[in-house]
């Protein structure tokens, strides 16, 4: 029996004789439905996470041609770049995973940013000006996130106002706090900070991108193996559905707040630590690419669609085309441009593999 929940998660839509069917370009049963191997590969083109893969694959296989054939001037391959677009990735993709997870429950954050500069430079506050040890100060700081996350929830259930709303307000605010905290120039840096925990470097990578992939490993088996993941996807896919069902749709949406604003000041602090300094300026525009990431990587706007795998593929695919454009030594300008026009090409082709598949089941 198929699980009603992760149907309507899975973004069910209304069948002609009432109750609701899951979405063919996103049902998990399709492979099963379609039979042979003939049917699994129809299934799996018609997934949106296969069109990012492929644009991921190209985009590589791109940049290494470029490399091998101007190896002077367009180092891509080599061992230094390499490390440096590992390095860089962790900190876009803990913020893209709460907002994918975020986005999956059918809300925004637009104050990640903002909450990504706050986190680390209350922690080093914490520590240079009020005597707390680093690791007692990370814990406060990530708590005031989880607050963040949780003011956001409540808002924006409490009086039915648009998230977007919401965490745009929040976004200033946090941003003042920032600023505020901070008299307008970085906090010294104290000594003792736990460097070596966070983003020691092991060769190629640093810790952080272990840190990382285990984010996203917890995250995905709370999505697709726990009934919390059910509910989030139910509750994004079709809210009134999913009330109905007994799911209590409002603890699911603060919860995800939460978590979305509790992963932004991580990754801050992450980046704080890899800097060895708290800057008042941390994390300006990093919403829009996280926001971008999910996006990219097959997270619906209107919710109850997107995956942990999705997002860290639009984290990887923005930083290697970011890394690319540097190589080739583009105007810096354009890297907008870039993430952009990616963004809008995502939302296209996932849209036509929607409604193609839509049509075929039809």
């Amino acid at each position: 029996m198929p699980d009603p929940v992760r149907a309507l998660g899975a973004g069910a839509r209304e069948a002609p004789g009432g109750g609701s069917r899951p979405d063919p370009a996103v049902s998990p049963r399709a492979p099963a439905a379609a039979g042979g191997l003939a049917g699994r590969l129809r299934w799996l083109r018609r997934q949106p996470a296969t069109n990012i893969v492929a644009l991921v694959v190209v985009v590589q296989i791109a940049c290494i041609v470029l490399g091998l054939i101007f190896p002077i001037d367009f180092r891509y391959v080599s061992e230094t770049n390499v490390a440096l677009v590992l390095k860089a990735i962790p900190v876009l993709g803990v913020t893209a995973l709460g907002v994918g997870v975020l986005m999956i429950s059918g809300e925004f954050d637009l104050s990640v940013g903002s909450v990504f500069a706050l986190v680390p430079m209350l922690m080093v506050v914490l520590i240079g000006r009020a005597g707390f040890d680093p690791w007692s100060a990370m814990a406060i700081s990530l708590a005031v996130a989880g607050g963040i996350g949780l003011f956001n929830g409540w808002v924006t259930l409490a009086f039915s106002i648009p998230s977007f709303v919401t965490t745009l307000g929040m976004l200033f605010i946090a941003r003042s706090f920032t600023l505020v905290l901070s008299g307008g120039f970085p906090p010294p840096f104290p000594p003792g900070m736990p460097v070596d925990v966070f983003v020691v470097s092991l060769g190629l990578i640093r810790a952080s991108l272990l840190w990382y992939l285990g984010v996203a490993l917890v995250l995905f088996f709370f999505l697709q193996r726990s009934n919390f993941g059910n509910w989030i996807f139910a509750t994004g896919g079709s809210g009134q559905a999913a009330s109905d069902m007994g799911i209590n749709t409002r603890r699911v949406k603060m919860i995800c707040f939460m978590l979305c604003s509790v992963l932004a000041g991580f990754a801050g602090i992450i980046q704080t630590l890899r800097l060895k300094a708290s800057l008042p300026s941390l994390g300006l525009g990093l919403e829009l690419e996280a926001i971008a990431a999910a996006v990219i990587g097959g997270c619906l706007l209107t919710g109850g669609v997107g995956s942990v795998v999705g997002a860290i593929i639009g984290a990887l695919l923005i930083r290697s085309i970011d890394n690319g454009l540097i190589m080739a030594r583009v105007d810096a300008d354009y890297f907008k441009a870039s993430i952009g026009a990616l963004t809008i090409i995502a939302v296209i082709l996932n849209t036509y593999i929607r409604r193609r598949a839509s049509n075929i089941r039809g």
